[in-house]
């Protein structure tokens, strides 16, 4: 297989209703969508609905990314998928500021629009065909397995890589800090990954949207020489500027790592026209090139993640992992939407843990993503029965 590119340059058959509907039976059910019954229940509490179910950003975005955005919005020309020089020179300090001595440049790194778009068309991309196997983390945020079977690949879920056996495994994804637990991986795990994975032709992938947010352990990128070895070869981190910067509204991310993958995802993306919006690339720029406003959020979701941290264990639940990220991983030991019931009678919504795949049965997810004042009325009714 080549490493990157195009699954076929010949002509593909014709669109049809069936074939349409033969991709979307491939997928699972939408996870939220088996919330709703349960939305309804809390959102019946007297004191209103608590939602910590879905990680989406409440706080304002900051005030020098917005005029950014405005400044930046006469753009009657076409972007380039590239991104501009100003913004890729914005990622590559960000990184070499923020992750270490890292040994990336220009050509190096690739806008992206959101990270769940590539995410979700990453193995297409890099050409991952029917019969090969996209090794993902064993709790891992779902839109990983879609990819893969968005391709027609197989997944397998994870945490050793022995698990596939003699499969031929094109691309391996991990995750650190970890959604939906919080998990931070040690630089020996993620060491032996890559090295596996080069040994095999394998792409690793490493999910590390929630990099600025290690409460309890410290995350290390996949980018770090102390992981890879120096060279970036066969490893991509995507990062994204929703949970950082309070951007998911505007859909910024960015991917990083091998050259020469970064350069086939470039031509790949250049054929579909996947381009970020040039007003919404001169605001990740502004982003990129602040630290401060980080600073400014970091010590809000710290406040939050204390006080629903203590009223759930007060409440009977037990934490694990949790050390990084904007979630709790929690479990009252029983079957995760026996939970999410009982959470819901006190008018809080949270996330079933077997969103994230079976390992997660006894879990719920508990997002740090709601206003304060949703979060102490949250932490009231959990004290109130703990």
């Amino acid at each position: 297989m080549d490493r990157v590119g195009l699954a076929s340059t010949s002509a593909p058959p014709a669109p049809s209703g069936s074939a349409a509907r033969s991709v979307s039976s491939r997928l699972p059910v939408f996870p939220w969508d088996r919330l709703l019954p349960v939305k309804e229940q809390a959102s019946s509490h007297p004191d209103g609905l608590v939602d910590l179910s879905i990680g989406t950003p409440v706080d304002p975005t900051p005030e020098s990314v917005r005029r950014a955005l405005e400044t930046g919005s006469n753009a009657p020309g076409y972007p380039t998928v590239w991104g501009t020089s100003q913004l890729r020179s914005s990622i590559v300090d960000y990184l070499r500021r923020r992750v270490g001595s890292v040994p990336v440049t220009d050509d190096c790194v690739l806008p992206t629009i959101g990270s769940k778009e590539l995410v979700a068309s990453l193995p297409l991309q890099l050409g991952v065909r029917p019969g090969q196997t996209v090794l993902i983390p064993e709790v891992a945020y779902p839109t990983y397995a879609v990819g893969a079977l968005l391709a027609g690949a197989d997944v397998v879920a994870s945490d050793a890589t022995t698990a596939v056996g003699p499969a031929d495994v094109p691309l391996v994804w991990v995750n650190s800090p970890a959604n939906p637990t919080g998990r931070v991986l040690p630089v020996e795990h993620l060491r032996k990954v890559v090295v596996w994975a080069r040994e095999r032709g394998a792409v690793v992938a490493s999910d590390e949207c929630y990099f600025e947010w290690g409460w309890d352990a410290e995350p290390v990128s996949i980018l770090h020489p102390e992981v890879n070895g120096g060279s970036l070869e066969s490893v991509l981190a995507v990062h994204s500027l929703s949970k950082r910067s309070n951007l998911a509204g505007y859909r910024a991310a960015y991917v990083a790592g091998d050259p020469e993958i970064v350069s086939g995802l470039r031509e790949v993306r250049r054929h579909s026209g996947l381009m970020v919006p040039a007003p919404v690339q001169a605001a990740m720029r502004a982003a990129l090139d602040d630290d401060a406003h980080v600073g400014k959020q970091r010590p809000r979701y710290s406040r939050r993640r204390r006080l629903l941290l203590s009223a759930l264990e007060r409440a009977g639940f037990r934490a694990e992992h949790s050390e990084a990220s904007l979630y709790l991983w929690v479990t009252r030991g029983e079957p995760c939407m026996d939970t999410v019931r009982w959470l819901a009678e006190l008018g809080i919504l949270v996330a079933p843990g077997d969103f994230y795949g079976p390992a997660g049965a006894r879990h719920v997810r508990v997002a740090l993503t709601a206003t304060d004042e949703r979060i102490e009325a949250a932490v009231a009714r959990l004290f109130g029965v703990g």
